[in-house]
């Protein structure tokens, strides 16, 4: 499999009709706004840009996440929202009729989202729940999380609305629900299926209600938002102002590879150059050039680091992978556009 970045001739924000952007690290960071991300995305909707906030994030309303956004100058509907506990929801009716039981292990997002799709939540193993629906809260604790495992121990479909190892907050990175799925997997053998990201799930869904034909992915984490639209066949943007660093993106194996990469939103309103291979093994872009000698990456000289330099960078590393060349991590550098 071979992933390479994407050409833009005109700003992707009139490219796409529909942007399927990711919170925390992209629209926001915690409950603090991120630079340029209100006014970016303003100037993509004046332009025509639809978009959709799709979270992992499965505790909350989606219209607390509108009103948090709104709050922030992202004016947002709770319609424009499409959270975990919702593809949750829908991939449990993909097997359970309505009225089966469900033993939720979460916050009242995911509580919502399963009684809207028609099932019964049940509070104990002792109800022979159907399935188990797990989702992070900041409240749960070993009570919850051993309920879930007698539960799927006694033969519960287990189905994690994701499985994000981390959280992001204002003092760090916290356990996420994929840690405290992983008690439950621990406890019972067990693998759960997953709703969200990277399961394209929740962008299917999204692109369904909005019927969107020229879908776009933004996001900060390789591992989820790209590893999502790589999966479900959507073009992704990586901003660089979350979790994900440029240098994640020139070390990303194949299924984790952006097809555009960008400083911050400002990217929606730009056009994306695509790098192109030159003379000694060089790879080009708007100036900026980038290569792999002796399996160590290169850089230009040629003035300060920006977000060309990345794409070539990216280019030039993912082709000596593509090609079978290996790439010493320790020679890319912190690449911060």
């Amino acid at each position: 499999m071979t992933a390479r970045l994407r050409e833009s001739a005109t700003p992707l924000a009139s490219a796409h009709d529909l942007a399927l952007v990711d919170l925390d690290g992209v629209a926001y960071k915690g409950h603090l706004p991120i630079p340029h991300a209100a006014a970016s995305l303003a100037a993509a909707r004046d332009g025509g840009l639809r978009l959709v906030f799709v979270t992992n994030n499965a505790s909350r309303e989606p219209e607390d996440v509108a009103g948090q956004l709104t709050a922030l100058d992202i004016p947002t509907g709770a319609d424009e929202v499409m959270t975990a506990a919702q593809a949750c929801a829908a991939l449990l009716r993909t097997r359970l009729e309505p009225g089966a039981r469900v033993l939720v292990v979460g916050g009242a997002g995911l509580v919502t989202a399963v009684e809207s799709a028609g099932l019964v939540v049940v509070g104990s193993a002792d109800d022979r729940p159907d399935a188990v629906a797990q989702g992070y809260a900041p409240d749960l604790g070993w009570s919850d999380l051993a309920e879930a495992a007698y539960a799927v121990a006694g033969g519960a479909w287990h189905v994690a609305s994701n499985l994000d190892r981390s959280l992001p907050t204002a003092r760090g990175f916290a356990p996420g629900n994929g840690a405290l799925v992983g008690a439950v997997t621990a406890a019972t053998g067990v693998r759960p299926d997953s709703a969200g990201k990277p399961s394209p799930t929740m962008y299917r869904l999204a692109v369904e209600r909005a019927g969107a034909q020229r879908p776009l992915v933004v996001g900060d984490r390789l591992d989820t938002d790209l590893a999502g639209a790589r999966s479900g066949g959507i073009p992704g943007l990586h901003v660089l102002t979350g979790v994900s660093s440029a240098r994640d993106a020139v070390l990303a194996e194949p299924g984790l590879r952006p097809d555009f990469v960008g400083a911050d939103l400002r990217a929606l309103l730009e056009p994306h150059p695509v790098p192109v291979p030159a003379d000694d093994g060089w790879w080009e872009c708007s100036g900026r050039a980038a290569r792999v000698a002796d399996g160590r990456l290169e850089l230009d000289r040629h003035g300060p680091r920006g977000i060309d330099v990345v794409r070539a960078a990216c280019a030039a590393a993912w082709d000596a992978v593509d090609a079978g060349r290996a790439v010493d991590p320790q020679s890319v550098p912190d690449l911060g556009a």
